[in-house]
């Protein structure tokens, strides 16, 4: 079944002491546009969800944001910096001796210096918080691609709807067209009469201008193509495979064959339909815009 380009899912975990909260989102696009949204810490992660969103979709604007807030701080590391420490030590030591004065200086007091420690975060585990930020990303993909799937399925019932009215259409032009002939067979005959008002005209000649008037009108050949074009329109929203783009060439070529239909037509009534042909033409356009 054909997808939406529109879609959003979300989904929330805590996982290995991790809060992983993923948002994925899409709109309309011609072509695959990735857009991370990762903290600077986690930028390992953007190479694997880019192929992971690559396998998922084949077209749109897509932006998803991670976000990874560790609960438990197993995974900080203080570090004191030594030469400081010793040169306070040194201080006090040199302070009292000189001075002739008790020292009492602890390691409690050093330890209110906190400019001797460096605090920092230990190395992510790069794998295990990938397989942690994927079990999100495949919840979130849910929600995601179901909402992708039922816009696409409105789309889809829009479509044919529109490709319904255009066969219609392309009904009465098949019925009307040799009507056209036979009007101007008449009126053809009828002009001649009064001209020359003699009722003993040569009829092979009116054959022959009417059959040359059919030839020049004939709209046979695009009737058949448009039907093709409609059939192949129906099988393509059918399929599971993305097939935006080849609708748009498809409705490019059904609009062709309307206009030809419109040009070649000496008849209000054809004209008038064909104007309907391509109202439903754009309407068609516009909605496999939003088509994967």
């Amino acid at each position: 079944m054909i997808k939406s380009m529109t879609g959003y899912g979300r989904a929330q975990e805590l996982i290995e002491g991790m809060n992983i909260t993923v948002e994925i989102k899409s709109v309309n696009s011609r072509y695959l546009e990735f857009s991370p949204r990762i903290y600077k810490n986690y930028s390992f992660l953007e190479e694997k969800l880019k192929a992971y969103v690559q396998q998922l979709i084949s077209r749109g604007k897509v932006e998803c944001s991670i976000q990874i807030d560790a609960v438990e701080t197993d995974d900080v590391i203080v570090q004191i910096n030594e030469s400081l420490a010793s040169g306070y030590i040194n201080a006090v030591n040199s302070l009292a001796e000189k001075y002739g004065l008790k020292n009492d200086f602890t390691v409690s007091q050093l330890a209110q210096r906190s400019d001797i420690f460096q605090i920092r975060k230990a190395p992510a585990d790069e794998d295990k918080v990938w397989e942690a930020v994927r079990k999100v990303l495949d919840d979130a993909t849910v929600s995601f691609i179901d909402m992708r799937r039922k816009e696409g399925e409105k789309l889809r019932a829009d479509v044919l709807s529109r490709a319904d009215n255009i066969i219609s259409c392309v009904e009465f032009v098949e019925k009307r067209s040799p009507e056209t002939v036979k009007e101007y067979h008449e009126k053809l005959l009828t002009r001649l009469r009064e001209l020359i008002q003699d009722a003993n005209i040569d009829e092979q000649r009116i054959l022959t201008e009417a059959a040359i008037f059919a030839d020049k009108i004939a709209v046979d050949e695009e009737t058949v193509r448009l039907r093709s074009h409609i059939d192949q329109l129906r099988t393509l929203m059918d399929t599971d495979e993305p097939v935006g783009r080849k609708l748009d060439f498809l409705v490019q070529e059904i609009n062709r064959e309307a206009n030809t239909i419109g040009s070649k037509a000496n008849d209000i009534e054809i004209a008038g339909t064909v104007i309907n042909i391509k109202a439903e033409v754009e309407k068609i356009r516009e909605q496999i815009q939003n088509i994967e």
